[in-house]
């Protein structure tokens, strides 16, 4: 009996004593090394004040264990959680507030695996604040950029897939929007607008949903101008025939580009025709070409007719018909200018040659010889408003919105014989000199 009790004695006692082992040490979660400092006690303290939602009880925390503890092995934690704290909270000036404090986290720590979350955190904060493409585009293109940052300052990050799905959706909101402003443009009979928005959106967006319309669209557009170049009698006939030529080339390529690279999508096979029709021989797609194409059709979604209605009560963009396969594109936007396209045309039917400018992508765009051609989102001339340049943070002018589409900026207008009086009321207005001789 005696020995039975020694034994439930000895046993009670290590229980005890293994118990207060573990509950005198914790886990660190950035070093990974056991702690009972008082800066633990405070990080602990702001995590569950966050958890219930006392932001602000969170960040007096947390700052104090900064300013307190500045060798303290839950500095990084505390940076990256007051970014949390307000991001966690909303609203605009919060998410500023929480901006910055992930950027100082990036900065301080950009070689810890967190920088990657804290970056995915800041183009995520962007995202979230994105409109629909008919509304201002600003946080759409913050949110490119960001994402962009993220997958290639950090290509090894477990958070790539994630950003570059996002990534698609914002590059599919954002053509988007330049193909509505193309098809505005088209329907006043504006081919050189329309043109330069199109050219644009199937060079920088090859996976926008609808980019075989787009490319066809872009097709029939340069058709209209072979057949309005060809009824001008007062042009010489090389000058004439010059033009036509490039217009024909330029047709040609963007139907055969249908046919090469979208040959799943629904006009491929109208493509194919107009091939025919110009007399010019139709590709065979490749077996690669095909099976990609069908992928990305296949990855898209469709939102219902109740999704449809209730759209229309919400901020945010639809962005279901996004692809979820295939590599978004990581070079910046490569704007061309309706002006710009003008003046080509006018330089060939005089027989002089304008100047050809390259911006920061390394595409060509047709210049007037005065300066050099507009950079990668920066905006047709003419347009007023300011935003921040991606690369340099200096101040830029975007793109017009498109629900400031119902006015035409002034210098567009005027370089391309049209203004706003004319798309509202279809009145024509008479042209003067060599203008006479513009079809479009």
């Amino acid at each position: 009996m005696l020995r039975k009790s020694i034994i439930s004695f000895v046993l009670a006692a290590s229980i005890i004593f293994v118990a207060g082992c573990r509950h005198s040490k914790v886990q660190n979660p950035i070093a990974n090394i056991d702690s009972k400092q008082p800066d633990k006690v405070l990080f602990d303290r702001a995590m569950d004040s966050m958890k219930h939602g006392k932001y602000q009880v969170a960040r007096t925390l947390l700052e104090t264990l900064i300013n307190t503890y500045p060798d303290s092995e839950y500095i990084a934690r505390a940076k990256l959680s007051l970014g949390d704290s307000w991001y966690a909270e909303g609203g605009t000036a919060a998410m500023q507030q929480a901006e910055a404090q992930y950027k100082d986290f990036i900065t301080f720590f950009p070689n810890l695996p967190e920088a990657a979350e804290a970056q995915l955190k800041v183009a995520n904060i962007h995202y979230r604040q994105m409109e629909k493409p008919d509304r201002d585009f600003n946080q759409a293109m913050r949110a490119e950029d960001e994402y962009r940052a993220l997958i290639q300052q950090f290509p090894d990050s477990k958070l790539v897939p994630e950003a570059k799905q996002h990534l698609r959706e914002v590059q599919e909101v954002l053509a988007e929007r330049q193909y509505r402003i193309a098809h505005f443009y088209f329907l006043r009979d504006n081919m050189a607008a329309s043109q330069a928005r199109l050219k644009s959106l199937v060079d920088s967006y090859p996976l926008y949903s609808s980019i075989d319309e787009a490319l066809y669209t872009l097709g029939s557009i340069y058709e209209k101008e072979i057949a309005a170049m060809r009824a001008q009698k007062n042009l010489l006939e090389a000058n004439r025939e010059k033009v036509v030529a490039e217009l024909e080339k330029n047709a040609i390529e963007v139907y055969s580009r249908i046919v090469t690279r979208y040959p799943a999508m629904g006009r491929a096979d109208d493509a194919r025709k107009r091939l025919v029709a110009l007399k010019a021989p139709v590709p065979v797609p490749t077996a690669e070409a095909i099976a990609q194409n069908k992928a990305e059709e296949d990855s898209r979604e469709e939102t219902g007719k109740v999704g449809r209605i209730m759209q229309n009560f919400k901020k945010h963009p639809d962005v279901a018909k996004a692809a979820k396969v295939g590599e978004p594109s990581m070079e910046e936007e490569a704007v061309v200018s309706a002006p710009q396209i003008m003046q080509h045309i006018e330089s060939q039917m005089k027989g002089t040659s304008p100047a050809v400018a390259t911006n920061k992508v390394g595409v060509e765009t047709i210049g007037t010889g005065n300066g050099p051609a507009p950079g990668p989102n920066q905006p047709i001339p003419g347009t007023g408003s300011a935003s921040q340049s991606p690369d340099t943070g200096a101040t830029a002018t975007p793109p017009k919105q498109v629900n400031d589409l119902s006015t035409q900026s002034q210098a567009d207008a005027q370089q391309a014989g049209q203004n706003d009086k004319q798309d509202s009321s279809s009145k024509k207005k008479g042209k003067k000199g060599l203008r006479k001789l513009i079809p479009f």
